[in-house]
């Protein structure tokens, strides 16, 4: 793995540096360009703004591993007020999860009745999606989603190229008609697990999107968001997929807020199906680190903004 890259998931998982760093100036203008603000509206505005340019939206509020259940009851509530905002706005919007954030470390079961009760809230407004952390919650998300999809319909999950796991996944999940939102994943993990080359992610990722292409196109009923940044990949997934019936309304490029602006640009104005995850929140600081680590050269945008 890249030195750089594993500083920056180290940093990601450091409580002095969590506590210390978010209240320096220059890090917290540097983390504007990945997410628009802190709070509710912030996103709600940033979402409104994609919207009217043609562009539907993810939303998440960022933080994982509560302790208590009542904290997750205040991020479900948190959820439904931005459902029903979007809604009462009527904008484009889909919810995006972390389980940790909804109690899995306190028990599946108190995090299958909180996501189940954002599914119902988020019934008839697109997707609403299960987030994958890092590896040692792989099983346990996957059970959850298993859990609750024969009721919600509605409800997608996350797989992670990196992991060298995902292809046994992916095949298990296939027969339930999946919506699944591929990524390659941003957190530190050992070499069993994941594949530390960044090529060997890159061809893990075109393998597993064209496998899910396949299954679409074959007949296979599901949806597939591809997270992604690189413009390679876009062009031979989106490229591919448009090419087949079956497939062509059953899939869309999802990226990151303040990442990739020109490719956005680009496939908007090729009609390539679009949406924007737009996160929020004050607990930004371990998101911010894992998007530094994701690609490094972001890593100047920060020293730009300390120098100025």
């Amino acid at each position: 793995m890249d030195p750089l890259r594993r500083t920056l998931l180290w940093a990601s998982t450091n409580p002095w540096l969590a506590s210390s760093l978010p209240r320096r100036r220059f890090v917290r203008r540097a983390v504007r360009r990945f997410m628009p603000g802190e709070t509710r509206d912030d996103a709600l505005r940033e979402a409104a703004a994609l919207d009217a340019r043609g562009v539907p939206s993810i939303l998440t509020m960022l933080g994982e591993n509560v302790e208590t259940e009542d904290e997750t009851r205040a991020v479900v509530d948190e959820y439904r007020r931005v459902l029903a905002a979007a809604a009462e706005r009527r904008l484009d919007v889909e919810v995006s999860v972390k389980p940790t954030h909804l109690g899995l470390d306190l028990g599946p079961a108190l995090a299958a009745r909180n996501v189940a009760d954002l599914a119902r809230a988020a019934a008839g407004r697109g997707t609403l999606w299960i987030d994958m952390e890092g590896s040692a919650y792989t099983d346990a998300t996957l059970d959850l989603y298993r859990g609750l999809k024969a009721e919600h319909g509605n409800v997608g999950v996350c797989l992670q190229s990196y992991l060298r796991r995902t292809p046994a996944d992916l095949e298990s999940l296939l027969p339930l008609s999946p919506r699944i939102r591929l990524v390659k994943g941003a957190y530190a993990e050992p070499p069993e697990r994941a594949f530390p080359a960044k090529r060997d992610v890159d061809a893990a990722y075109l393998s597993l999107g064209r496998r899910l292409v396949d299954h679409l196109a074959g007949g296979g009923d599901g949806f597939v968001g591809f997270g992604t940044h690189d413009p390679v990949l876009i062009r031979a997934l989106a490229d591919e997929a448009r090419g087949r019936a079956g497939a062509a309304e059953r899939f869309e490029i999802e990226m990151l807020y303040g990442i990739g602006r020109r490719e956005q640009d680009r496939l908007v104005e090729e009609g390539v199906p679009l949406r924007i995850l737009v996160s929020y929140g004050e607990a930004w600081f371990p998101w911010y680190m894992r998007r530094l680590a994701e690609r490094p050269a972001n890593v100047w945008f920060v020293v730009r903004s300390l120098i100025r």
